[in-house]
């Protein structure tokens, strides 16, 4: 009987990580997840069974806690998801204020490489798969996006020099796209964000990406479904 796989889906309580989650536990992975959010990450865990641990990502402790859960065990996924959009509404650069700058780049952007710093080893004995959830903000200058794009952009260039560095695995920067979440809504405040995709409708994109592991990259969820 084949061994099931196994993986860490950061932000996994709300949103795109919570779809994620939800399916990759309908199809039988192990799971390990985690999120800030200690009730509603208690409800995702209830329905999918998985290993959850809450905490924030940011937090040196919260990732000794979750390089000891992973342990020696193989590991097939890290999807680093969880993330910071900054102060809202979203202020132009010339006000940004540089303590919220400094959280942003924190858990966009180093905590997700301290992640994947404690589970390289993991990854390598499986030949496994990191996903990097980035954004378009990381490539277009958008008002008021500048400290969130900014750190998905870093995200984006720390993911291709870890690719360049270790090509037995396979490590993509993901962007999804526009979607009907928390976040998305906390960067239009007061606005209808009905008109965006619910994250569930991207979820089969980004499975076809882990199925087919093509070469080390960043990829977007229109290109691939447009290239099925």
């Amino acid at each position: 009987m084949a061994e099931n796989k196994r993986a860490l889906v950061t932000g996994a309580s709300a949103g795109f990580g919570r779809a994620v989650t939800r399916e990759l536990a309908a199809r039988g992975w192990e799971l390990i997840i985690t999120a800030r959010g200690v009730d509603r990450l208690a409800k995702v865990q209830a329905e999918t069974g998985t290993y959850a641990v809450a905490g924030d990502i940011a937090d040196p402790a919260h990732r000794a806690v979750l390089r000891d859960v992973v342990g020696d065990e193989r590991l097939d996924l890290v999807i680093n998801n969880a993330g910071a959009l900054g102060p809202s509404p979203l202020p132009a650069l010339d006000r940004y204020p540089l303590a919220e700058l400094t959280a942003v780049l924190e858990t966009n952007v180093v905590a997700p490489l301290a992640i994947l710093q404690s589970t390289l080893p993991a990854l390598r004995a499986s030949a496994g798969i990191v996903v990097n959830i980035s954004s378009d903000a990381a490539v277009g200058a958008y008002e008021g996006w500048g400290g969130y794009g900014a750190s998905k952009a870093a995200l984006d260039q720390l993911t291709a020099v870890l690719a360049a560095e270790n090509p037995d695995l396979r490590v993509y920067s993901f962007d999804p796209g526009d979607m009907r979440t928390d976040m998305h809504q906390a960067a239009f405040p007061g606005e209808d964000i009905s008109d965006r995709p619910e994250p569930e409708t991207v979820v089969p994109v980004l499975l076809r990406l882990l199925e087919t592991r093509p070469s080390s990259g960043r990829y977007t969820a229109a290109d691939l479904a447009v290239a099925r």
